[in-house]
């Protein structure tokens, strides 16, 4: 149920309000059954995380949320988890390091109906707590994104090479290859229900985790909005690593999408085979190109075989990101699963080997017999093209069961784990 609530008291956010200010009315809730939960994930910031936490509480208080903060000290080797429970804060470890491993961990302690995140290096401002809610309390929508693109960012608060390159290039790879669009990808400031949560089913530990979060949203067709926030220059050390956090995320976007990786990759290279192999039948003579001349057959054996590889992976992709739920099950995984099983591979795979193997035997007794066979260079690539594709298919299916079976495996485990 939405509750009406109070106009916020003019508060300047320069100086972190008192732990009486953050805690006066808020006693009255009933602290067991909070409504929302902010988390923070700290990992040595004891120069923020006391005030990041004092804020969080004036402005649930002000706003009139019954709720908490929970702090997740992901191996601080300073004050930061004593400082943050002195705070107010209910201080969780997490020794397993990792931006999205912190996470996981706050949001399984985490009790509210709504849950907002939220850094702990005073880079976020708590007083949009509320906008982040409003859309959830309204129902409209199920994900809320602060976006800091939209909003302000303070001088100093964000290196320009993120803000006008990182950042934006992520948004854009993420759109071309999931066709998820949002502003602010790697926002660290968001808003989602309970609800919402149990049904992304999020995995990541490391900082793609920001990224998972958006595209699994997308994918189990949960309702994702943007409202603009401020952003301001962070107390501490930074921990970001630009090269190596901007390749987790690029690596988690090359994961999620088989098709753009594998299949579309595939389709193209078998069909600039099949086109080169009927131009080296009608050209067998090969094409003068300069001074030089180009026999296609080779080309399209190369194109043949990494094509129908790139097309085997593909399949064996789609599979594995569809049984963890990195992607939707569809039509194409329901046919792949029903008709691409290990015995149709292995006979697929025993047919394209039988036939290379008696084009080769032909072409070899016409040689032994002295017959001139007319296009031997491309029968003979075609047949050699026929034994490689047939090999790597039925490797291909042997991988396929194995990768089903270790599937299984983990499943078996993980139910007996919450057993």
């Amino acid at each position: 149920m939405t509750i009406a609530r109070p106009v916020a008291p003019a508060y300047s956010g320069t100086a972190s309000p008192t732990l009486e200010d953050a805690r006066a009315g808020f006693e009255r809730w009933d602290a067991n059954v909070p409504e929302v939960s902010i988390v923070m994930p700290c990992l040595n910031e004891e120069e923020a995380v006391g005030g990041c936490v004092r804020k969080a509480l004036h402005w649930l208080s002000v706003y009139g949320y019954r709720g908490e903060v929970v702090v997740v000290d992901n191996g601080s080797t300073d004050r930061s988890a004593e400082l943050a429970e002195a705070a107010g804060a209910r201080v969780i470890h997490e020794s397993r390091r990792g931006y999205g491993r912190a996470y996981l961990t706050g949001f399984a302690h985490a009790r509210g109906r709504y849950i907002v995140m939220g850094d702990a290096d005073d880079t976020y401002d708590f007083e949009s707590v509320r906008d982040l809610l409003g859309p959830l309390e309204a129902g409209t929508h199920d994900l809320v994104i602060g976006s800091r693109l939209k909003g302000g960012i303070a001088d100093g608060a964000m290196p320009w090479a993120h803000r006008y390159i990182g950042t934006p290039a992520i948004n854009a790879l993420m759109a071309f290859f999931t066709g998820v669009r949002v502003s602010d990808s790697q926002s660290g400031m968001r808003a989602f229900t309970r609800a919402a949560y149990e049904r992304m089913g999020l995995r990541a530990e490391g900082m793609e985790f920001a990224s998972e979060m958006v595209v699994r949203s997308a994918r189990n067709g949960l309702r994702i909005t943007e409202t603009p926030i401020p952003y301001h220059p962070r107390q501490g050390e930074s921990k970001l690593r630009t090269f190596r956090d901007g390749w987790r995320h690029l690596r988690y976007l090359l994961l999620s999408a088989p098709n753009v990786v594998f299949t579309g990759p595939g389709l193209f290279f078998v069909l600039a085979g099949v086109l080169t192999s009927l131009l080296s039948f009608v050209s067998p003579g090969g094409i003068d190109v300069g001074s030089v001349v180009w026999q296609p057959i080779f080309a399209s054996t190369i194109f043949l075989v990494v094509g129908s590889t790139a097309l085997a992976l593909g399949v064996l992709a789609r599979r594995h990101a569809a049984a963890r739920g990195i992607i939707p099950r569809d039509g194409w995984t329901a046919f792949s699963d029903r008709f691409m099983n290990l015995e149709v591979l292995l006979a697929w795979a025993a047919g394209l080997v039988i036939a290379g193997l008696a084009l080769d035997g032909w072409l070899f007794g016409a040689w032994v017999a002295g017959r001139e066979v007319d296009r031997a260079l491309q029968l003979a690539a075609l047949a050699q093209s026929l034994l490689i594709v047939g090999a790597n298919l039925a490797f291909a299916a042997f991988l396929a069961v194995m990768m089903e079976q270790a599937e299984d495996e983990s499943r078996r485990s993980a139910h007996a784990a919450t057993r």
